[in-house]
């Protein structure tokens, strides 16, 4: 490697993974090594395998402390861009009270260890990435977001002002002017599993993009959020405990994805630029959307008493899940503008006493979709509702308009799910795509005899053939034509 030029070598140690590798290539190289300070990232994360062996009574004497290291490496660096620290994911899942850790070594969150090395770097910061280790931080409330906001402070200038003696008397009337420089480039702050204070938190006006993760935030209603971070363009809030009437208004939000941990009275989101939501909740009492042009929304919730949207003019494209389905679809005012349909249903109970099958539902709802997903509980629902329900659609231009239908299967009784595939294929005449998943628990035979008699029954359509399985990774088996 010591034969390439300069430039390219740099480039290939700044795509490294993580900060240890180069410090190994360091030892092994004096090219790399003199070259490695114009890096201008850190990028650390402490393994299952490390942490275990700082444990050891039998190898903890030979482990630097993990801090250290950190240190050590951005110390070195000219210029520190993008700073990421935190712990591998095995090392995230240890339980509490499977350690009773009273150590700090991995509390990275630790306002005295992030000033050991925020001031030093502060100036050309654009990212900084913590994953704490929960053990160690849970129990442990920090101020380090009011910390980095501190370095992020645009101050241009500064009186100052000195005594003076006049006359034997002491007065203070002389003032300096003290111009300080500090740069304001930090874009982007994220925070994983960690206890976080928002006392005395400064407003970070250049930040615009904002993660925090498995967080317990003591700011219950979100006001801190919205005061302190007015240009955000990209928040996501996933698992952040500790909210009761949480509301988020940003005025320049075009990306947002919010899960939530636990079950507060009421959810609202006021964002006028808003694009793109995700939205994970379980029974608010009050959810209000007042998002004008939203085009692609993931919507999941068990249900809510008060649903209340004002009417999505631009929404393409929508992710619907809920335990409810069938409740929910008579809330939407705005279905009919939606392409783009992905129906979930997470708990499918067979109703009694109804008259329409959830395909009907669906349509009658969002009356111009031209691609539908059907998750198996919704497809289990329509197999199980007689299909001349299909025929009678209020409008037949609504099932006209369907292009494509991606299905996931379990094949309960291979006749049952023939029969409702060729019956949306002999009403849904504009169809050209059928994209099948089929469980991977139905066995191979079965599988083949439903691609080979589909196929026979409807050349018109390009079919796709897949297989699906809960936790793991669709995969494509066939292409068909």
């Amino acid at each position: 490697m010591d034969d390439l030029p300069p430039p390219l070598l740099l480039e290939i140690l700044s795509r490294l993974a993580d900060s240890a590798d180069v410090a190994r290539c360091r030892v092994s190289s004096k090219t790399i090594n003199s070259l490695a300070p114009e890096i201008r990232s850190v990028n650390l994360h402490c393994s299952y395998r490390r942490y275990a062996k700082s444990r050891s009574p039998l190898t903890r004497s030979s482990i630097t402390p993990f801090k250290e290291v950190f240190n050590k490496l951005i110390s070195e660096l000219k210029i520190v861009e993008r700073v990421t620290i935190g712990v591998e994911k095995p090392l995230r899942l240890v339980a509490y009270d499977e350690v009773e850790d009273e150590e700090d070594d991995l509390f990275l969150s630790d306002v005295n260890f992030v000033m050991t090395w925020l001031p030093k770097v502060c100036g050309d910061l654009k990212s900084i990435s913590i994953s704490d280790f929960w053990v160690q931080s849970c129990w442990r409330r920090s101020d380090v977001l009011s910390l980095i906001s501190s370095y992020c402070i645009e101050l241009k200038y500064l009186w100052l002002s000195r005594e003076s003696a006049v006359f034997g008397f002491s007065s203070r009337f002389i003032f300096d002017l003290a111009i300080i420089e500090i740069s304001l480039k930090l874009l982007e702050l994220e925070i994983k599993n960690a206890w976080l204070s928002v006392d005395n938190l400064t407003p970070m006006p250049k930040l615009t993009t904002l993660t925090l993760e498995f967080i317990r935030l003591d700011d219950e209603n979100l006001e801190k959020v919205n005061e302190c971070f007015p240009w955000l363009e990209v928040l996501n809030l996933i698992g952040v405990g500790g909210l009761k009437e949480p509301r988020i208004h940003l005025i320049h939000l075009k990306t947002c994805q919010w899960t939530l941990s636990n079950a507060p009275i009421s959810i609202s989101i006021v964002a006028p630029t808003l694009v793109k939501l995700t939205l994970k909740c379980v029974k608010p009492n009050l959810l209000l959307i007042d998002t004008p042009i939203l085009s692609d929304l993931n919507l999941s919730l068990e249900s809510t008493y008060n649903f209340k949207v004002k009417e999505f003019s631009r929404l393409k494209k929508l992710h619907l899940e809920s335990t409810r389905l069938r409740n929910l679809l008579g809330r939407f005012p705005f279905g009919r503008t939606v392409k783009n349909l992905t129906a979930v249903s997470t708990r499918w109970v067979v109703p009694l006493g109804v008259s329409k099958s959830i395909l009907e539902l669906l349509l009658c709802a969002f009356p111009n979709v031209s691609s539908l997903t059907l998750t198996s509980g919704v497809w289990s629902e329509l197999e199980t509702y007689p299909h001349p329900g299909l025929a009678g659609l209020e409008s037949r231009a609504q099932i006209k308009g369907l292009k494509e239908i991606t299905a996931y299967l379990t094949v309960n009784d291979i006749e049952v799910t023939l029969s409702t595939i060729f019956s949306l294929l002999d009403n849904c005449s504009g169809l050209s795509n059928m994209a099948m998943f089929v469980h991977r628990d139905v066995v191979s035979n079965v599988t083949s005899s439903l691609i080979s008699r589909c196929m026979a029954h409807c050349a018109r359509v390009r079919w796709k053939w897949g297989m699906w399985k809960e936790g793991t990774k669709d995969a494509w088996i066939s292409d068909g034509f």
